[in-house]
């Protein structure tokens, strides 16, 4: 029987989060490995998760390393750069949201598409792929495109290919930049995760409408926009559906809400094709991370 495997593209970063008494709690974390966290935990045995990226070969990379591993995650795709180090970044939080500082310019992850042959390799032996504009952003431009190329070779051969915008403009050049790979990243993919919020204040959506149709017009198959506590609303070839979002009385920490909502529902969707059972295992994932402190949470 053929592999099955879910490959994440990314970058893992060391995440120093707030903890009892002013103290802060080291861990790892980052969009695309929180991902794959959460895909990990709603696959079945026969799938591998995959992540690449590239980290250093430092003691604190080591650790990356061996997190990875034991949270099950196929580590075969990541590169150890000399002289490199994995980012970093501080969560600060407010009654619940997040804010952040990030220390990530020199991170290994940068150069994790520049090694062409490695890159092609990994995607051509995947199911299924997911990245982000993260990805997009930190990478070198011609790194982008080559990712992108990749990632449509795969899109013709019937794989999953799904992307989820992440806004950050702080890491973009600038933002005609951002938005003219993000629209490349859209056309690459089968299945667009977007947020709402992210998309109004990046490119002027007036309306949910708007963004579903941007994304619709760049190529993808399936839009699957979040919008916090509001409805999910999905367009595809069979129209637009709307799932009620159930309301969290309490939320703790809503860091990892959109990743381990990518996850769940990649998860189910791989195993099944079914995008109402997809949504609803996405919704019960965030809901509980929401009510507990950092991006990773174990149930």
């Amino acid at each position: 029987m053929q592999a099955k495997i879910l490959v994440g593209i990314g970058e893992c970063m060391v995440e120093l989060a707030q903890a009892d008494n002013g103290l802060l709690r080291k861990s790892f974390a980052g969009d695309v490995f929180n991902t794959l966290w959460y895909a990990r935990a709603g696959l079945d045995e026969s799938w591998t998760t995959r992540f690449m990226s590239a980290v250093g070969t430092d003691t604190v990379s080591g650790e990356m390393l061996s997190f990875f591993e034991s949270a099950g995650i196929d580590c075969s795709a990541i590169q150890r750069l000399e002289n490199r180090r994995p980012g970093l970044y501080m969560i600060h939080l407010d009654e619940g949201e997040r804010s952040f500082s990030y220390w990530r310019e020199t991170s290994a992850a940068r150069l994790l598409a520049a090694d062409r042959r490695k890159l092609a390799e990994t995607i051509e032996t995947a199911s299924a792929i997911y990245f982000s504009g993260i990805t997009l952003a930190i990478l070198p431009e011609a790194d982008v495109l080559a990712l992108i190329d990749c990632l449509k070779k795969a899109r013709s051969q019937g794989k999953t290919i799904a992307f989820d915008s992440n806004i950050r403009p702080a890491l973009w050049q600038d933002r005609e930049q951002m938005k003219r790979l993000m629209h490349l990243a859209a056309g690459a993919s089968t299945i667009c995760l977007p947020s709402c919020d992210d998309e109004r204040h990046a490119f002027g959506d007036p309306s949910s409408e708007a963004v579903l149709s941007r994304y619709a017009a760049a190529g993808a198959d399936t839009i699957v926009l979040k919008d916090g506590s509001g409805d999910v609303v999905v367009q595809s070839g069979e129209g637009v559906s709307r799932y009620r979002t159930e309301h969290v009385t309490n939320p703790v920490d809503t860091t990892g809400a959109g990743d381990s909502f990518n996850g769940a529902f990649l998860a189910e969707f791989v195993q099944t094709n079914d995008i109402a059972k997809s949504v609803a295992a996405g919704q019960t994932c965030a809901a509980r991370v929401i009510q507990h402190h950092g991006a990773l949470v174990t149930f």
